[in-house]
């Protein structure tokens, strides 16, 4: 697929995820019997891991189609970079969404600041450029977005392999929002 075709794909398939007309194809045991011999993803989407936003439904994709990779506020960092490096050296996979939402909890947390222990405020850290680019008072809406925008940037800064590929013009990158209120993804 081309890297047009897949974005067309992703929101025809948002289309009817918002419509409340799911085709809900690839679902059964003859497509996971299929894919017992690989796998060949069109999209590759770094999610938040918040159990509002499920990638497969707002996309309307089977098993096999979506290379889904969550973690809260669906950061860059080590772990969910080589993720995303294994679907685009080994698989070919042309097109990565970074998808912030509407009302991220991470983000929320980013903001308030204060101490959340080791682990979290490690990861609540890969959110702080983005608070800082949108300054003061910003909102969490905002910094969701401009949080997308530069982990997208950030994957390509990070990784030969991501950069390489974006380079040749085998791969897109596209930060996204996802509304939670009404299920639409806004490409940004």
């Amino acid at each position: 697929m081309t890297i047009k075709s897949v974005l067309s794909r992703l929101k025809d398939g948002n289309e009817r995820f918002t419509n409340d007309g799911l085709e809900r194809k690839l679902q059964d045991k003859t497509r996971r019997a299929d894919l017992t011999g690989g796998q060949d993803p069109y999209a590759i989407i770094l999610s938040c891991a918040d159990s509002r936003v499920v990638p497969e439904l707002a996309f309307d994709a089977g098993l096999g189609e979506l290379f889904v990779v969550r973690v809260a506020g669906n950061i860059a960092n080590s772990s969910s970079i080589a993720s995303i490096e294994y679907a685009v050296a080994h698989i070919g996979t042309p097109v990565i969404v970074v998808l912030g939402h509407q009302s991220c909890g991470a983000v929320t947390a980013a903001i308030a600041g204060g101490d959340n222990g080791y682990n979290l405020n490690h990861l609540l850290s890969h959110i702080s450029p983005a608070i800082h680019s949108c300054g003061a008072g910003a909102s969490v809406t905002e910094v969701v977005k401009k949080n997308a925008e530069m982990t997208a940037k950030e994957l390509v800064g990070r990784s030969s392999i991501i950069a390489n590929a974006v380079k040749e013009g085998k791969l897109e990158i596209a930060p996204a929002y996802y509304n939670l209120d009404t299920g639409k993804v806004d490409f940004l």
